[in-house]
């Protein structure tokens, strides 16, 4: 669970300005929220409907653009990037000298934020995951040129309030999205086909499903809780000649392994791909 006891004293009394409060953005802001820090808090969003929604919901304030940079000395960047362009045009005018900027957007590198920042604006880019709703996201953190390591470890800091945040170079964020980023669309994707499973080997649905779920998640804290390695705790469910051997052999006769190193290594490429298209 984040450790945001001790962190959340950095922040008291530093206005922090959300743009954009779609799924991530809100998410970021529900575990801010969580720390009991809404006063600080100002949102905005190009839908009108959705600021207010968001705004009433979680008590924070709302504004203009402008009205949320303004004063703010933590920016969230949290819009979709084909909209990031015309969003950095209008927050470089408002936007305070030692402001620090955090970007949610898939795709759009620190150099591409930078040039579209007042010169010298310190940029911390970050790619999330969507288990933050639920406070246990996990982020990776990439400082660009003009970040310092102390205004990093405050982004960290910021962000950990979701969930796990880690810093890696940004050379490595193509795979983090591959394999944290998208991580959760492949889980679910397992959780389907095993529930499908079980409809077919004659369990209704509903039992089905919180056999899966309570089993993944049973699955998950072990993984966390033992630090054991996956292939030991695999061999300690694989007892010889039994039923767990004799489903692994189907998966690894299907290749199912293999299937998934290829699908990361796809995911990794059209990470790179949207990088250097810039959106």
């Amino acid at each position: 669970m984040p450790e945001t006891a001790e962190q959340s004293s950095e922040f008291v009394g530093k206005r922090i300005a959300f743009l954009g409060v779609g799924m991530m953005g809100e998410a970021l802001l529900a575990g801010l929220v969580r720390e009991g820090r809404p006063a600080q808090i100002v949102v905005s969003d190009h839908s009108s409907d959705r600021q207010a929604e968001v705004a009433e919901k979680y008590g924070v304030q709302a504004g203009s653009v402008a009205e949320a940079v303004a004063g703010a000395s933590r920016v969230i960047l949290a819009v979709k990037p084909k909209d990031m362009s015309a969003l950095l045009d209008e927050v470089g005018a408002h936007l305070e000298s030692d402001a620090l900027v955090i970007s949610v957007a898939a795709g759009l590198t620190t150099a591409y934020l930078e040039e579209h920042l007042p010169a010298g604006t310190p940029v911390v880019r970050v790619m999330p995951n969507t288990p933050a709703l639920v406070g246990e996201g996990m982020s990776a953190v990439s400082a660009g040129t003009h970040c310092e390591e102390s205004q990093l470890a405050e982004a960290q800091a910021l962000l950990s309030s979701s969930g796990k945040v880690i810093a890696v170079p940004e050379s490595q964020l193509d795979a983090v999205t591959a394999i944290s980023g998208s991580g959760p669309a492949y889980v679910f994707y397992v959780v389907e086909a095993m529930v499908e499973a079980g409809v077919l080997l004659g369990i209704t649905r509903a039992t089905a499903t919180e056999l899966v779920v309570q089993t993944l998640y049973g699955a998950a804290t072990m993984l966390k809780e033992t630090g054991d390695h996956p292939t030991l705790l695999r061999e300690r469910v694989s007892s010889p000649g039994g039923t767990t051997v004799a489903a692994l052999r189907q998966l690894d006769d299907h290749k199912v392994r293999a299937a998934f190193v290829t699908a990361m290594e796809a995911a990794a490429r059209r990470s790179a791909e949207l990088a250097s298209g810039q959106g």
